[in-house]
């Protein structure tokens, strides 16, 4: 296993994107290896890389972790982006368990039959416009971040997330002025900056594209 950091997945956003956010941020350069064909799949299982036969995977520090949610804890914990202490791991965590919540039933509409999309639509408008965008303005009311008095993954997540519901609701932050000036405040920065702009390695907002590859690569899923 190389030095470097090397991530494992498909070509698109799904579960590994929030880790390439947490990367760029933490200003971690890394490369991938994407999953085209069920050969790839069936060698990593070979060589024992998947722990519970599941991507994504992402080499690191001489170890092969799987699970999003541990290799997002392992990254935040390693380049300083998980709080001073354990009360404010505590609320980044809360923060950051609301947003993959949000992410994943985006992630799942994105991939939706075209006959389910419009359905599922109003559901996400609603979900983060009544349950969602209150409680990070309310968190960024008296502070730049959303915990503590330093960048963590908690602001890294919010703007993922954020970004990703204008590509579908242009105008969903029209109500939340704080979360509009969080970003502009993100956006700016240089390792954030750089993550934004084209050719970097954020993925287009198109996973639907991928299911083709995921019917082929994990075909026992889809028998």
């Amino acid at each position: 296993m190389s030095g470097k950091v090397v991530l494992h997945y498909f070509n698109g956003r799904g579960k590994m994107e929030s880790i390439r956010w947490l990367l760029a941020a933490a200003g971690v350069e890394f490369e991938e290896v994407f999953l085209t064909k069920r050969e790839h799949y069936i060698k990593l299982l070979d060589d024992g890389a998947l722990m519970f036969q599941q991507v994504p995977l992402v080499e690191i520090d001489g170890m092969q972790l799987v699970q999003s949610r541990a290799i997002m804890n392992y990254i935040a914990g390693k380049y300083n982006l998980y709080g001073k202490d354990l009360k404010e791991r505590a609320l980044i965590d809360m923060y950051t368990e609301g947003m993959i919540d949000l992410l994943d039933v985006i992630m799942l509409w994105a991939i939706e039959t075209p006959e389910n999309k419009q359905k599922q639509l109003s559901n996400i408008e609603q979900k983060a416009k009544e349950r969602f965008m209150p409680v990070f303005e309310k968190g960024l009311a008296n502070s730049d971040f959303l915990v503590g008095n330093q960048l963590s993954r908690a602001d890294v997540h919010l703007l993922e997330t954020t970004l990703t519901l204008q590509e579908i609701f242009p105008t969903i932050l029209s109500t939340f002025p704080k979360i509009q000036a969080f970003q502009e405040r993100m956006k700016a920065l240089p390792r954030i900056s750089k993550f934004l702009q084209p050719g970097s390695a954020r993925k287009p907002p198109r996973d639907e594209d991928l299911i083709p590859t995921l019917k082929e690569v994990l075909s026992h899923y889809y028998k």
